[in-house]
């Protein structure tokens, strides 16, 4: 693990664990699985979402919940509409799974309105839980998943909750209002603004690395980037895997390269066959298909 000054004269040390103690231990809390919950939306073509978090929870060993905030008609080619939940519905998901269950992080994901996140600040605010903010804002396909006037909003409400956002290059340009490809200067300008951490990904631009910068150390995390047709879902199931190692105990640092190596994985195996855009990542890809008698035997021991 390298770290390096920052063009702010941050100076470099040993990051701090997450911030915020985790939720009290539930039914499910450790020694068993750890409980992530997913605040975002549903992705009616399973690459993206809701869908993406819960199947990186998964392969992460955690127990993966959920609260939906939306729903999307879309598929590989784009989204072709949004419903939006009552914000009194999602703040009542957030709470039944958090009064009962408990979780050890959340993080969110496409949140789509100002109501919405509104909604959800409300609700994890008195929770005290680590937290990482996915600021979605544009599909892969190019759609709108943001509304402007909601990007005020998110920044005020969600970032000082968070134990780091996690924007990808234009997201992070969009956010900070900069043009520069430098992930340092970019992840300081996000920590400024009321993120306790940040970190943008590499999947776009020139430098093939996650910078991550806690308020006063960078780190970067070198990653590959793989010839395959299939990076839908790459953002989120890069945050749900950071969130699942905070779940887990790991410090930032550590849980951030956890999800950029699963992260990279997934889009290696991605399933680039799978309709007529751009396909979705495969974090399950070590599991195969069930055939019919090996599942069988399995059932009955045989």
């Amino acid at each position: 693990m390298n770290s390096a000054a920052g063009p702010g004269g941050a100076t470099p040390r040993d990051p701090p664990e997450p911030g915020g103690k985790p939720f009290p231990p539930g039914p499910l809390g450790p020694p068993g699985a750890p409980r992530v919950l997913t605040i975002a939306s549903s992705d009616s073509g399973g690459g993206a979402g809701i869908q993406a978090d819960l199947k990186a929870f998964a392969r992460c060993g955690a127990h993966g919940m959920s609260a939906i905030v939306a729903l999307t008609a879309q598929n590989t080619l784009g989204v072709t509409a949004i419903h939006e939940v009552p914000p009194e519905f999602v703040r009542a998901q957030i709470d039944a799974v958090l009064d009962d269950i408990g979780a050890d992080a959340a993080k969110t994901g496409m949140l789509f309105s100002a109501r919405l996140i509104e909604a959800v600040a409300s609700a994890l605010e008195p929770r005290n839980l680590p937290l990482v903010v996915d600021p979605v804002m544009v599909a892969s396909s190019g759609s709108t998943l943001l509304l402007p006037d909601a990007v005020g909003t998110l920044v005020s409400r969600l970032f000082p909750l968070a134990t780091v956002v996690t924007p990808n290059l234009p997201e992070a340009q969009a956010l900070t209002k900069l043009a520069t490809e430098d992930r340092a200067v970019l992840t300081e300008h996000l920590v400024a603004m009321g993120a306790r951490a940040a970190l943008v990904t590499g999947g776009h631009g020139a430098d093939h690395v996650d910078h991550l910068f806690d308020g006063s150390c960078h780190l970067r995390i070198p990653v590959a980037r793989h010839p395959v047709a299939a990076t839908h879902g790459a953002g989120c199931t890069h945050s749900a895997a950071l969130a699942a190692g905070l779940a887990a105990g790991l410090s930032l640092p550590e849980a951030a390269e956890q999800a950029a190596l699963l992260a990279g994985q997934a889009v290696a195996h991605g399933l680039a066959d799978l309709g007529g855009g751009e396909g979705p990542v495969h974090v399950l890809h070590q599991f195969a298909a069930c055939q019919a008698d090996s599942a069988t035997s399995q059932l009955t021991g045989r």
